[in-house]
């Protein structure tokens, strides 16, 4: 029982944080359902509550989409994470890690002392980071943080990141979802109790942080995520 619990209070947690920042709901649930089910099976297991609380999030935030970024940075980005979800049971090197740790530690250091906010990405260069964040997240589980590190460099404010973000998450959901079904549908279903107390707990999360979303001002907005992101680059370094 006390593992279902830390379950369902992460997924709050994790589903609560993705609501302000558009990532978090691999980063904090993989790493913890795989210290029972694996890396691998936790990667796709974790894909389902992270589908229901980014579905929610989308409608909630649709409104704010900025449609140009998706089609670009997002495609781009959908097509990395199906490139990386096919790598992700042969890459293995913790040295895979650590570069996407200090990427992660690099795009955060950028905004703390206000480098990303100089930098606009051309249509080549969105489009080429939105693949390689996808390339690095679908073989390493945490989309989401780098891809949130790339849109940095994108002119989008909070409620327009937010969305983007989000429907950039659900395209590779998508592309993604279909790869790790096939190698590991029947151990998924094995352990559903945990997926569906992870989902329900990532619903409920996503629901109480989008008023925690609504009241941030656009520059405390963009400093959470750099926060965010150097304490998830530290936690890469750190599990390598």
């Amino acid at each position: 029982m006390t593992w279902e619990v830390a379950v369902a209070l992460a997924s709050i947690l994790a589903g609560a944080i993705a609501s302000v920042a558009g990532f978090g709901i691999g980063s904090i649930l993989t790493p913890l359902l795989s210290l029972q089910l694996g890396t691998q099976l936790a990667i796709a297991a974790v894909s389902i509550p992270h589908l229901a609380g980014t579905a929610l999030r989308f409608l909630m935030l649709r409104r704010s989409l900025d449609a140009r970024v998706l089609r670009e940075f997002g495609l781009a980005s959908a097509a990395g994470g199906l490139a990386g979800a096919l790598l992700h049971a042969q890459v293995t090197d913790p040295a895979l890690r650590v570069v996407f740790g200090l990427l992660l530690l690099l795009a955060a250091a950028s905004e703390m002392f206000g480098l990303a906010r100089r930098v606009r990405l051309s249509r080549g260069g969105a489009l080429a980071a939105g693949a390689l964040s996808g390339l690095f997240g679908g073989m390493v589980g945490n989309q989401g943080g780098i891809r949130s590190a790339a849109m940095l460099a994108l002119p989008l404010r909070r409620d327009a990141f937010v969305a983007t973000a989000t429907a950039t998450a659900l395209l590779v959901d998508g592309a993604r979802m279909p790869v790790y079904f096939a190698s590991t549908g029947t151990r998924i279903v094995e352990v559903w109790p945990i997926v569906l107390i992870a989902a329900v707990g990532v619903v409920a999360g996503t629901l109480a942080g989008r008023h925690a979303l609504a009241r941030m001002p656009e520059r405390r907005f963009r400093m959470a995520i750099a926060i965010l992101l150097a304490l998830l680059g530290c936690y890469m370094l750190a599990s390598r």
